[in-house]
């Protein structure tokens, strides 16, 4: 199968924005970009599907099984303040497992995006600062150096490069491509532990009140701190479930994992 497209209807947009909030660190990104498309009840028109991802299906109660996905999902202002613009959220349940795979799914969700007439990005992630803060800043990284001058004014820092060191998965690479095909980007990084079992609500929320500010949008986030704690025996079974997937390929593949692999397998710890 490798990786594909399902488009389920075909969105009429204006001038839209590209949001991307996948699993990662924190799980920040998810958290911020799920909470922003069930507060503005966003539209789903699309899934991608992807070999890359774990190869196993999560079985609910009812006994039903849910495939491994990302959503497209859009919204359109109903009345339209200055500046708003029509936005496409992706999230999702899953990541590539692979650096092949990783290329590829960004290779075809820019491909798509570029169709639906995207040439503005903002990619949401966690990065890891090995403590949870209180009031956890926002970093910025940006595939065009113009962007940094046009969004400093929202509190967001610029000068931590440093820190930041690497993006793994796709909130980097969305922008590190993107650039490539005219699409400009900036990734926002709520601070977070680190620690991939855990979700941070209160990196998510300040990743959100910024993207909201930026997007001339009114969210209430209140609530966020409530979903995050309903969800988060989803998110540790999802966790889990794709260490002991990953674990078991790596025996099947080589019978004991080799140093490399030990490495892989602790990289996906790291993916925005």
């Amino acid at each position: 199968m490798t990786t594909r497209i399902v488009e389920l209807k075909k969105p009429r947009l204006k001038n839209p924005v590209f949001i991307g909030g996948l699993p990662g660190v924190g799980n920040v990104g998810r958290i911020a970009a799920g909470y922003l498309v069930e507060e503005l009840k966003a539209v789903k028109f699309a899934e991608l599907y992807s070999s890359h991802f774990m190869p196993f299906v999560l079985v609910q109660q009812g006994s039903t099984v849910h495939v491994l996905k990302n959503e497209f999902y859009y919204w359109k202002p109903k009345r339209r303040k200055r500046g708003q613009r029509d936005l496409v959220i992706l999230i999702g349940d899953s990541q590539s497992i692979d650096p092949e795979g990783h290329y590829e799914v960004v290779e075809e969700i820019l491909s798509y995006i570029k169709k639906l007439g995207i040439k503005q990005m903002f990619n949401l992630a966690g990065l890891g600062v090995g403590e949870k803060k209180d009031k956890p800043e926002v970093i910025g990284v940006v595939n065009n150096p113009k962007l940094i001058k046009k969004y400093r004014k929202y509190g967001i820092k610029f000068d931590t490069g440093d820190r930041v060191g690497t993006i793994v998965g796709a909130a980097g690479l969305l922008l590190g491509l993107g650039a490539g095909i005219g699409i400009n980007g900036l990734c926002l990084l709520g601070e977070t532990s680190g620690a991939p079992l855990i979700p941070d609500p209160k990196a998510a929320e300040s990743v959100l009140n910024t993207l909201t500010k930026i997007l001339k949008i009114k969210v209430d986030t209140s609530k966020i701190q409530k979903k995050v704690k309903e969800m988060e025996g989803f998110i540790q079974r999802m966790e889990k479930m794709q260490r002991r997937a990953l674990m078991q390929l790596m025996k099947g593949r080589m019978g004991k994992p080799t140093g490399k692999e030990k490495e892989e397998e602790e990289e996906l710890s790291y993916i925005g």
